[in-house]
Parts: structure tokens; C-alpha cells; sequence
């Protein structure tokens, strides 16, 4: 199995532009949140990113349209267990790396 870290501004031919999230995991759903969705300023493998929120780790890889059993996380400095992805918030200023598994020979 390699290693290789991805570039998030290629994902879903975005090609590295500021794109607002829409997904929300952990809760209940959009309608929970209503009127408390706030910008998310987010440093993601070196580049500034802004999303809709409030969204946790787990929010992040699906807008980001990642498998969470085919990543890793780090979040500032300290790797997420892929067992708490859910149940992780995000806040403005956070840096993560993103790592992308991709099986081969």
C-alpha cells in the first residue's frame, strides 16, 4: 500500500479554488443547524479553504467527496482516529493534512 498526499484543489475538478461546503455529518442534519452556520477558514495540506459550517472532520472528507476508510487526518498537529471523524468540530484557523491511501504494486 503507498502513501501519498492528494491535492484537495484537484478534488471533484475544483482545481484549487475557495469552494463552500454544504455537508454536514455528526448531527442531525441541515435543518438542525438552521441559522448558525458560520464560515470555516481552514488550512488544508498548506492551502487556505473556506466551507460552510459548523463541520466536523468527518463533513469535511464528504464535501470533499473522500472515503474516510481511505484517509488520514491530521489536525493541528495531532492525528484524528478515524473512530472519532464524527464527532470532531472544526473551527476557523485549523490546519489539517489530509492523507489519501491508493493501493498498487
Amino acid at each position: 500500500m503507498a502513501l501519498y498526499v492528494i491535492d484537495l484543489g484537484e478534488i471533484n475538478g475544483h482545481g484549487g479554488s475557495t469552494r463552500p461546503g454544504r455537508f454536514l455529518a455528526g448531527g442531525g442534519g441541515r435543518d438542525d443547524i438552521g441559522a448558525m452556520r458560520n464560515p470555516v477558514s481552514l488550512t488544508l495540506n498548506g492551502d487556505a479553504r473556506g466551507f460552510e459550517g459548523p463541520l466536523t472532520v468527518a463533513g469535511l472528507l464528504g464535501e470533499l467527496g473522500l472515503d474516510t476508510r481511505k484517509v488520514a487526518v491530521e489536525r493541528n498537529l495531532e492525528i484524528v482516529p478515524r473512530s472519532t471523524y464524527a464527532d470532531i468540530w472544526l473551527a476557523s484557523g485549523d490546519a489539517l493534512e489530509i492523507v489519501h491511501f491508493i493501493g498498487g504494486g
